[in-house]
């Protein structure tokens, strides 16, 4: 397959920059099928059933964008630059691997200061990333962290507007608690506390595990044939009773729905051996058509990128042929694309009759 089969024209007036208020008025396309209904994520209660499971991603996005300044001495005085920097992962010495602009400016030894109790030193680089040793850790880092970080936007919201203060709201889901990420995982985005509370009252159940998104989520394929595109890594865990929930679900007869990409390609992972086991470490699952689904029944999902893995995901799950129908009525029903838009729900198989 080609790269070129998962691209599409979309208009720069549907990326949205903000997104829906309340969460739960986001619109929502429901593909039951080949049959399309443009309802909202309220609605979401309509097409799910007593017995379904929801499985969310319950990873904390942290506040990983960092300016700050660069002092060196020099023959003339000191010379001043500034430093702009987004974690990316902590590393097994204690430092953190970080982007960091531009990264000329900085030498190894030298330290950035972000605020007064939070600063770094550039200790090696390493693959084009940086290794940053803080002044601080646990709680203490946390707090200076929260105090002197930004969210971490996207770049195509990015390059429209900064991040600001509600972006530590809107950037976050209702229920993440492991902090990691660097990327929200998006379609769980739409969901707030009554929400949640109407569906576990008429029945469906929820799982939790952990995928701790990666800036890898945004990088292009920049391989013509993208079966030699190399996916990038993320750590997740699925655990011993979110697995054992999933397992008995589908023994039920009850549909299992993964809320994102990132919570479909983990229990995808953990399901390898064709039934779901617990299962943790670093994942690297690439999911294009003709993949074989083991656990997943149908996605919640937000619109993604032309020529993304992403697209390459829902094309599996769906048909090539289908995905290009949803996205072609999604556009021409001005649907919000990206992290911020508007949400999808997508059954390979019709769940309704007419």
């Amino acid at each position: 397959m080609k790269l070129s089969d998962f691209d599409f024209d979309l208009p720069d007036r549907l990326i949205a920059t903000r997104p829906a208020v309340p969460r739960t008025s986001a619109r929502l396309l429901v593909a039951d099928g080949p049959v399309l209904h443009d309802k909202k994520v309220s609605d979401l209660p309509d097409w799910l059933r007593a017995g379904d499971r929801l499985v969310l991603n319950d990873t904390r996005v942290i506040p990983a964008r960092l300016s700050g300044q660069r002092h060196r001495d020099s023959a003339q005085g000191p010379v001043q630059a500034r430093i702009e920097v987004t974690l990316l992962e902590p590393r097994a010495d204690g430092t953190w691997a970080a982007l960091i602009k531009p990264l000329k400016k900085l030498k190894i030894g030298e330290e950035v200061l972000f605020s007064d109790d939070l600063r770094a030193t550039l200790e090696a680089v390493e693959d084009g990333q940086g290794h940053l040793r803080f002044n601080c850790g646990g709680d203490d880092f946390d707090r200076a962290l929260n105090a002197a970080g930004a969210m971490p936007l996207p770049p195509y919201i990015a390059a429209k507007r900064p991040a600001d203060a509600q972006d530590m709201t809107d950037y976050q889901t209702v229920f993440a608690r492991n902090k990691g990420a660097v990327a929200a995982p998006t379609a769980s985005l739409h969901f707030d506390e009554a929400l949640l509370a109407q569906l576990a009252a008429m029945g469906v159940t929820f799982s939790h595990v952990t995928l701790h998104v990666g800036a890898g989520t945004f990088l292009p394929v920049k391989v013509d044939d993208i079966s030699e595109h190399k996916m990038h890594s993320e750590w997740g865990q699925v655990s011993a009773q979110a697995a054992s929930e999933i397992a008995e679900t589908k023994a039920a007869g009850g549909r299992i729905i993964p809320v994102g990409t990132t919570a479909l390609r983990l229990i995808e992972t953990a399901g390898r051996s064709g039934s779901i086991q617990p299962w943790e470490g670093d994942t690297d699952i690439f999911i294009t058509p003709g993949f074989t689904f083991n656990v997943a029944d149908a996605l919640m999902t937000n619109f993604h990128l032309p020529k993304s893995t992403l697209m390459m995901l829902v094309a599996a799950l769906m048909g090539q042929d289908a995905i290009k129908t949803l996205y072609t009525h999604a556009i021409e029903s001005n649907y919000r694309f990206f992290s911020y838009g508007d949400a999808s729900l997508l059954f390979p198989r019709a769940q309704k009759t007419a």
